[in-house]
């Protein structure tokens, strides 16, 4: 019954009477409401910086990146290289050029069968090739230099 009464008489202030017992003592009230955990961490990495890195007209050395893609986007034309993650550079030095060429796949490829079946009668794919037009030309004639 005494430590009934010693808790009743117990201020929040932590005064009380003096035969109060130690775990009366250790009670505390909590100064902070608690937080949430937060959810929605992550996706602030940087983009991956894919796209050109030399454009129609420009001179480059060999060597030079030209592209950067994650699938194949831009193909490989005269003079151009294709590393193992897809980046397309430059074989030679030269002027870069950009054509779009009609594509016809094999008859019985995997790409003809997804692509070809769903597109409409008598449409044409075209596929974006990017070339380097070497700037020394091999076997070039005295005669075409004099003209």
């Amino acid at each position: 019954m005494a430590a009934l009464a010693s808790l009743m008489l117990k201020s929040r202030a932590g005064l009380s009477i003096p035969c109060q017992s130690s775990l009366i003592d250790s009670v505390r009230f909590a100064s902070k409401k608690a937080g949430g955990s937060s959810k929605n961490v992550g996706g602030k990495s940087p983009g991956r910086r894919y796209g050109f890195k030399k454009q129609d007209g420009n001179l480059v050395h060999a060597g030079n990146i030209l592209a950067t893609q994650r699938l194949m986007r831009y193909h490989p034309g005269a003079h151009v290289g294709i590393g193992t993650n897809n980046t397309l550079y430059a074989l030679e030095d030269g002027m870069v050029r950009f054509t779009k060429e009609v594509y016809i796949p094999a008859p019985r490829s995997p790409e003809a069968t997804k692509v070809i079946t769903k597109l409409p009668k008598g449409a044409v794919l075209y596929k974006t090739f990017i070339n380097v037009l070497p700037t020394k030309q091999e076997g070039k004639f005295k005669l075409v230099d004099m003209v």
